[in-house]
């Protein structure tokens, strides 16, 4: 072989190699590249040792079932798979239906938008987006229906990111981002003239806290919806498999317990909400959600090469080769859950606050 021909020979494979592991991003929108995978707010050097610590809340289940311990639970579980979220997913961290002759991305956006729609806000108004992330819901809401979005996270990471969104997509004139925990959010009573949350609020220990808290900040006579992740009428506790599989999912998805879909309305009426709605959008005639899922297996794998290759050249964190493993595993769980139909991560109740609220 001449020396031409290596030399083309070694371009190729370095610029090969270079598109592989610095340029990979998702495979529909490059939110964030390979080579920027962190840890979130964590410091690179204590990463491992907080996947360590994220784990060590499972080996004692009572300490998640206390309140003031979950939100620094959460907050941990962002910091370390936000990126790699954002990387291999998108802007946006839920799911929707699969649409036939949509990409997954046109999916999601019509998922978001009817959130959005059912809620019946005008151009103008100020509503809540109670679980942001980074924001990838709030841009698409914002834009579709011209509304003034305020989102709160608990993560600081996503706060930064999602206002960097914001202004990269020109709608930081619209949407506001701000840290801090939705079971004490610091907004005035009466201050919102609608609120959404997607799969969010399955973060919360007690349901009843996080609604009691968006219907005292909604002005009267608005409306709220959700999209709750729940295990569905299929649900056998006493069954063995079906316990590993939400248990599977509980783990790694950072969840102090999913809750029935039988005791979503309940709770709602218990704070003061007016039930208009209650739908499971995962079922027939809707397309699994979890297609995706399996779709993106081959994406997985090549995913965890670079991230392989990223940490042993020290490039990426220590500790992010076992986060990445433990969203693939979830990932199975959550296919598992799809498929048996024991589990539903879009159960939709859509709530009114009274235009009069009766006095205790």
């Amino acid at each position: 072989m001449d020396s031409l021909t290596l030399v083309c020979t070694a371009s190729l494979l370095a610029g090969g190699l270079y598109w592989f592991i610095c340029l990979l991003g998702s495979a529909e929108q490059k939110g964030k590249h390979a080579v920027n995978l962190t840890g979130g707010s964590i410091k690179r050097e204590n990463v491992q040792d907080n996947y360590n610590q994220y784990w060590s809340f499972f080996r004692r289940p009572k300490q998640i079932e206390k309140t003031e311990n979950v939100p620094a639970f959460v907050d941990t579980f962002y910091n370390l798979v936000t990126d790699i979220y954002e990387w291999g997913w998108g802007q946006s961290f839920h799911f929707s239906p699969a649409i036939p002759g949509k990409s997954n991305l046109e999916s999601t956006r019509i998922h978001e938008q009817m959130a959005v729609d059912l809620i019946g806000v005008k151009p103008g108004q100020k509503i809540l987006d109670a679980g942001c992330g980074v924001g990838g819901p709030m841009r698409a809401i914002a834009a579709h229906s011209g509304c003034n979005v305020v989102g709160i996270t608990i993560n600081e990471y996503q706060v930064s990111r999602a206002k960097a969104h914001n202004k990269k997509a020109g709608l930081d004139h619209l949407c506001d981002v701000v840290c801090g925990n939705f079971l004490e959010m610091p907004f005035e009573d009466n201050s919102f003239d609608g609120a959404y949350s997607i799969e969010a609020t399955c973060h919360a220990p007690k349901l009843e806290d996080v609604y009691g808290e968006i219907f005292r900040v909604l002005k009267p006579g608005s409306m709220y919806v959700s999209y709750e992740w729940v295990t569905t009428e299929l649900y056998k506790s006493e069954d063995p498999e079906h316990v590993e599989v939400i248990q599977g999912i509980e783990r790694g998805d950072a969840l102090p317990g999913l809750r029935s879909y039988n005791e979503i309305a309940e709770v709602a009426k218990k704070v003061g909400f007016e039930v208009v709605k209650e739908k499971d959008l995962a079922k027939p005639p809707s397309k699994p959600w979890w297609s995706r899922l399996k779709m993106g297996r081959i994406a997985y794998w090549r995913n965890h090469i670079v991230v392989m290759v990223l940490e042993t050249i020290k490039v990426a964190p220590k500790g992010t080769i076992d986060v990445h493993e433990m969203l693939f595993n979830t990932a199975d769980y959550l296919t598992r859950g799809g498929e048996t139909g024991i589990f539903t991560p879009m159960h939709m109740i859509l709530l009114k606050k009274p235009e009069k609220i009766q006095e205790s």
